[in-house]
C-alpha cells in the first residue's frame, strides 16, 4: 500500500487531493510521530491475547501425527497420540521379542529383568510393613495423653465455685454503690429544699416538699449504716 505523506524541504505532508466535484484539498503538514486513526493498531485484551495464541491441536497431540493426518499419510495406530515414554516401552518390547526369538542371550536377558523387578517388589513390601508398626506405635502415646486431660477437668469444676463467688461479691458491691448514690441524691434535694426555705424563696411547701424535708435523718441514717 502506497503511503499519502510525501516528504519535502518543509517535512512531511499529505499531498492535496482532488474532490469529486472538481474543488482540490489544501496540502496538510503532518506532525512528527503522528499516527493516523487508520493506522493504530487495535487494542487485544489477555484474553483475546490468549485465544490467539492457543495451539490449534488438542492438548498431548502429537504435531507429527497431526501432520501426517493432513497429509494423508497412513498413522500407525500403535504409536499414534503416544509419548515418548510409551514410545520407548514399546520398542524395549519389540527388542525382547526379537531377542526371544534368536534365543539364548534374549533369554538371559529377561531373567535378569524378572529378577529385578522381583527385587524392587520385595524392596517396597518391606518398607509399607515398616511404615506400618511406626504409625501404630504412634496411636497409644495420643490415647495416653487423654487421661491428662480428663484429669485437669477437675481442677477447672472446682475453680467454678470460686469465681460465682467473686461474681457475686462484685454485683453485691456494685448494687450497694448505685443505692448509696441514690440516697445521696434524694439527701441533697432535701438540703437544697431546706436552704430555699431558710432565704425564703419558698414561703409556702407543699405537702410532697414537707415529706421530704421529714425524710432528712432517715436518709442520713440509713447512708451511714450502708458505708460503714
Amino acid at each position: 500500500m502506497a503511503s499519502p505523506y510525501v516528504s519535502g524541504e518543509s517535512g512531511k505532508y499529505i499531498a492535496a487531493s482532488q474532490r469529486p466535484d472538481g474543488t482540490w484539498r489544501k496540502p496538510r503538514k503532518v506532525k512528527d510521530g503522528y499516527v493516523p486513526q487508520e493506522e493504530v493498531p487495535v487494542y487485544e485484551n489477555k484474553y483475546v491475547k490468549f485465544f490467539k495464541g492457543k495451539p490449534d491441536l488438542p492438548p498431548g497431540m502429537n504435531p507429527e501425527v497431526a501432520q501426517a493426518k493432513q497429509q494423508g499419510a497412513p498413522v500407525s495406530t500403535d504409536t499414534a497420540g503416544l509419548s515418548k515414554t510409551a514410545k520407548r516401552n514399546l520398542k524395549r518390547k519389540e527388542k525382547r521379542k526379537q531377542q526371544q526369538g534368536k534365543g539364548g542371550e534374549g533369554k538371559e536377558d529377561d531373567e535378569e529383568e524378572e529378577q529385578e523387578e522381583e527385587l524392587s517388589a520385595a524392596v517396597e513390601k518391606l518398607e509399607i510393613s515398616n511404615r506400618a508398626p511406626q504409625q501404630n506405635g504412634s496411636k497409644p502415646q495420643q490415647n495416653s495423653s487423654k487421661p491428662q486431660q480428663n484429669s485437669s477437668k477437675p481442677q477447672q469444676n472446682s475453680s467454678k465455685p470460686q469465681q460465682q463467688k467473686q461474681e457475686a461479691h462484685a454485683s453485691s458491691a456494685t448494687d450497694k454503690a448505685k443505692k448509696i448514690k441514690n440516697l445521696k441524691k434524694k439527701l441533697r434535694q432535701v438540703e437544697d429544699l431546706q436552704q430555699k426555705l431558710d432565704s425564703g424563696e419558698v414561703t409556702e411547701p407543699t405537702p410532697e416538699q414537707l415529706e421530704k424535708l421529714a425524710r432528712r435523718k432517715a436518709l442520713e441514717a440509713e447512708i451511714a449504716e450502708l458505708e460503714s
